[in-house]
C-alpha cells in the first residue's frame, strides 16, 4: 500500500521553489561536473530556467548514464524535493527525469511505496500496474448493505483509487490550514534577536505542508538552544490566523513550564489567549482550561499528557506539536492528533530515536534541521577527561566559581546506596 503521496501539480519556477518540498521543475540543461576519480564525490548537473539555476547532484552512477539521461542543451522536468546547500539549490537523485513524452505520462498524483535496499520505485510502480490489470470487476469483500450504509467504494474501485488517485481528497483527508501573516509578523518583531535562515527555511516548509492536503508529520530537529519552540510558536500562528488551534505536549512539568515562560510574552504582545494545563491544574482551574478549549477561546495551550485526557477536547485542534517526541510512545502522539479533523503534526527532539529516523529515511516522516542558533548564544565547550585527571577538574571548577561562574556536577547512580 502507499505510504504517502507527492503532488506533480506542483510545478513552480526555480525561483519560487519552497525549500524542503516535492516540486517539477521545467529545467535547461547547462553542463556537467563529473565526480574526480577515485574520490567519494558526487556527479553535478547544472540546470536553470528564466529566475534561477540550481545543481542536481548523482552518488554512485556513471557519468554517461547521467549525460545520456540530462543531455547538455535539453529541456527536462525534474520531480523531486528541492533543498539549499551553501545557499545554492539543489535536487539529490531526483525521483523522476522526464523529457515532453515522458511529462504527459507523468500522473498528477504519485503514490509513495516503501522501500528496501535494492528495491527501486520504479520495480514497485510497474509491479502494482500490472497487479491493478488483473484485478477482476464485481470481486468484493465486504456485505454490500455495509458498503451502501457507509457509503465505501467497492474494492476495485477502492484499489485504483489508492494506487491511480486523480486528486488528494480522494485518499488524503487532510485540511488545509493557512495564515494571512498578521500574527506571525508582530511575534517575529517581538523577538529579542533575528531568526536565523535554518529557522526560516523550517517555517517555509512547514507553512507549506500545512496550506497542502495532505496532513504534515514533520520533525523539527535541531540541538538545545537553536531555537525549535520559537519555529513552533510561529508555525501555530499560521493555525490561528486561520481561526484554529494548536497544542504543544512536553513530556515533562517543568518542560511545558519553560515553554509557557518563554511563549507567554511573545503572544501576549500579539494578544494571544494562551493557558497551561498539566496534572498539577486541579478543579475549577482545571475546568476552566477544557471549557476554554472546548469553546475556542484558548487558541494555543501548553500541557503534558494532560492534554490527552479523554475529557479534554478542542473546538478545532489544527497543529499538534510534541516536544522532545521520543520520550512519548506512538499511541501517545496519535491520541493528541485525533484531538482535531485532520490535525497536522511537528515532532521536536534534540536526539532522534532510530525508529524516527528510519521513518524519515524511508519517507513516511519529513524532517528539517536547524544547524544554527540565534545569536548572542554562548559557545559549547565539550570536552571528556579521563577519570585519573579528576583533581584537574575539581580545580578547574574551583578556578571557575572564584571567578564568579556557576557550575552543576552530575554523579550517574550505577548502585544502591544510603
Amino acid at each position: 500500500m502507499p505510504s504517502g503521496y507527492v503532488d506533480r501539480r506542483s510545478r513552480p519556477s526555480l525561483a519560487e521553489a519552497v525549500p524542503e518540498t516535492d516540486v517539477t521543475l521545467e529545467v535547461r540543461v547547462d553542463g556537467h561536473q563529473a565526480a574526480p576519480s577515485g574520490r567519494r564525490a558526487p556527479h553535478r548537473t547544472f540546470v536553470s530556467d528564466a529566475t534561477g539555476d540550481m545543481v542536481v547532484v548523482h552518488f554512485n552512477i556513471d557519468a554517461s548514464h547521467i549525460e545520456r539521461m540530462l543531455p547538455v542543451g535539453a529541456t527536462r522536468w525534474l520531480c523531486g524535493r528541492i533543498s539549499l546547500y551553501d545557499g545554492m539549490r539543489q535536487m539529490t537523485h531526483p525521483d523522476r527525469v522526464l523529457d515532453a513524452a515522458g511529462l504527459a505520462r507523468l500522473p498528477p498524483i504519485e503514490p509513495v511505496y516503501p522501500l528496501v535496499e535494492g528495491l527501486a520505485g520504479g520495480h514497485v510502480r510497474r509491479a502494482i500496474e500490472a497487479a491493478l490489470g488483473r484485478v477482476p470487476e464485481g470481486l468484493e469483500v465486504l456485505p454490500h448493505d455495509l458498503l451502501a450504509a457507509e457509503g465505501f467504494p467497492d474494492f476495485h474501485t477502492a484499489l485504483h483509487r489508492l494506487h491511480r488517485p486523480t486528486t488528494l481528497d480522494e485518499v488524503l483527508p487532510g485540511r488545509p490550514t493557512r495564515g494571512d501573516g498578521h500574527i506571525a509578523s508582530v511575534l517575529t518583531e517581538a523577538l529579542p534577536f533575528r531568526l536565523t535562515g535554518a529557522q526560516e527555511q523550517a517555517l517555509d516548509a512547514i507553512r507549506a505542508d500545512m496550506g497542502s492536503q495532505k496532513r504534515m508529520l514533520r520533525l523539527l530537529q535541531g540541538d538545545v538552544g537553536s531555537g525549535k519552540t520559537v519555529v513552533a510558536l510561529l508555525a501555530a500562528a499560521a493555525a490561528l490566523e486561520a481561526g484554529r488551534q494548536a497544542a504543544v505536549m512536553a513530556p515533562t512539568e517543568i518542560l511545558a513550564r519553560q515553554h509557557l515562560e518563554t511563549i507567554a510574552p511573545l503572544a501576549a504582545a500579539a494578544g494571544l489567549t494562551v493557558a497551561i494545563l498539566t496534572g498539577r491544574e486541579k478543579g475549577r482551574a482545571r475546568a476552566a482550561v477544557i471549557e476554554g478549549l472546548a469553546e475556542g477561546r484558548i487558541q494555543l495551550v501548553i500541557g503534558t499528557h494532560a492534554l490527552i485526557q479523554p475529557d479534554v477536547a478542542f473546538a478545532d485542534l489544527a497543529l499538534a506539536v510534541v516536544d522532545e517526541q521520543h520520550r512519548f510512545g506512538v499511541e501517545q502522539r496519535l491520541a493528541l492528533a485525533r484531538k482535531g479533523p485532520a490535525t497536522d503534526m511537528l515532532l521536536m527532539t534534540a536526539t532522534p530515536i532510530p525508529r524516527t529516523l528510519v521513518l524519515t529515511l524511508f519517507g513516511d516522516m519529513d524532517s528539517s534541521e536547524l544547524r544554527e542558533k540565534p545569536p548572542g548564544r554562548l559557545p559549547v565547550d565539550t570536552r571528556s577527561v579521563s577519570l585519573d585527571r579528576l583533581d584537574e577538574v575539581v580545580g578547574a571548577l574551583g578556578r571557575a566559581l572564584d571567578q564568579g561562574a556557576q557550575a552543576y556536577w552530575i554523579c550517574p547512580l550505577v548502585e544502591e546506596s544510603d
